[in-house]
């Protein structure tokens, strides 16, 4: 469900993007209108012309990062967790098997139990794929080793000792292709809108609304705004969870008050919580927390004391004990 909704919402955003741009240009503008060309300026011309470039060039390095350099950044760093992590021995909780019938391999999900990097014990969902199940290593009960990343600076933040970082060498090569195949449709546009709109003029034709303008514009703006829409949703503490989690420690706040911020998050309301705790050091700290919390449970947040982390380093940065057992 949640996968077919998020292949609806990116085909509706690139047709914001690409395709209606293109049909309000063309549906608006006279390309023929060899008068107005004449009129126009043409080094602002070339100016639009270059920004246009080095909009689409982001775009590319955007694109190319997420589609074929991710596999050999993920290599890397499970090579550097492979030397340098901090190992750690984990109690399995519970699993829940992913993979189908008939399967090359056998893929679960783990529910671990482990000591962090400041001696916390916390609870950590984790993928793993078993290439060897007849060992029957991942059962309830069951111990595994992992090493986690002394500087969470990384993804992945740990892994599982013995690991293997293989890159598979055809999806990389499939999907540098789609990336070749981008830049060379990216380049046939520029041949095509100066064979069909310069008329002798050069690129005269090129304004602010031209789609090779607009539509990289808007890509841009969809990076930024789903990345701002991701720390709003967590509230103040969403970049900081996993550094929270392994570096963190446990203790009961006393809930002093909540209050609606005023914002809204798919009409959820969001919740500033203001929060008493007192530290390893018996030091006591006075601090808030803002979640996103679903009118359905706004009875759930009634309570005197609540569970939260605290960073060791920095006290004044926490997070609830209970999203931070939802973090994957």
């Amino acid at each position: 469900m949640k996968r077919g909704a998020l292949i609806f919402w990116t085909i509706y955003s690139l047709f914001f993007a690409i395709p209606f741009p293109m049909i309000i240009y063309y549906s608006t503008n006279n390309t023929d209108d060899i008068k107005s060309l004449n009129a126009s300026d043409p080094w602002l011309s070339l100016g639009i012309l270059v920004a246009s470039i080095l909009l689409w060039l982001a775009v590319l390095v955007v694109f190319y990062q997420k589609w074929v350099l991710i596999y050999f950044n993920y290599k890397k760093n499970i090579e550097y967790l492979k030397r340098e992590g901090e190992p750690r021995e984990a109690r399995i909780l519970s699993v829940k098997k992913l993979s189908q019938a008939g399967a090359k391999m056998d893929s679960y999900e783990l529910e671990l139990s482990f000591k962090n990097l400041v001696g916390t014990e916390i609870q950590q969902k984790a993928g793993v794929n078993d290439s060897k199940p007849f060992e029957r290593r991942y059962e309830v009960g069951k111990k595994v080793e992992l090493l986690i990343d002394k500087e969470l600076k990384r993804i992945p933040y740990f892994i599982f000792s013995g690991v293997t970082a293989k890159i598979k060498t055809p999806i990389v090569l499939l999907r540098s292709l789609g990336w070749l195949a981008l830049v060379a449709i990216l380049g046939g546009y520029y041949v095509y809108t100066y064979q069909s709109e310069s008329h002798g003029f050069g690129w005269r034709f090129m304004s602010f609304g031209h789609p090779l303008v607009v539509c990289p514009l808007v890509l841009l703006f969809y990076r930024v705004l789903v990345d701002l829409f991701v720390n709003k949703l967590g509230g103040d503490y969403k970049d900081n969870t996993p550094l929270i989690k392994f570096k963190g420690i446990r203790t009961n706040a006393r809930l002093i008050s909540t209050s609606q911020t005023g914002t809204y998050i798919n009409e959820q309301p969001m919740i500033r919580f203001e929060l008493e705790y007192t530290d390893d050091k018996q030091q006591k700290h006075n601090g808030h927390i803002k979640k996103v919390v679903n009118l359905l449970d706004l009875n759930s947040i009634k309570v005197e004391y609540v569970e939260i982390f605290y960073l060791k380093s920095d006290p004044k940065r926490i997070a609830f004990a209970s999203d931070l057992n939802e973090l994957s």
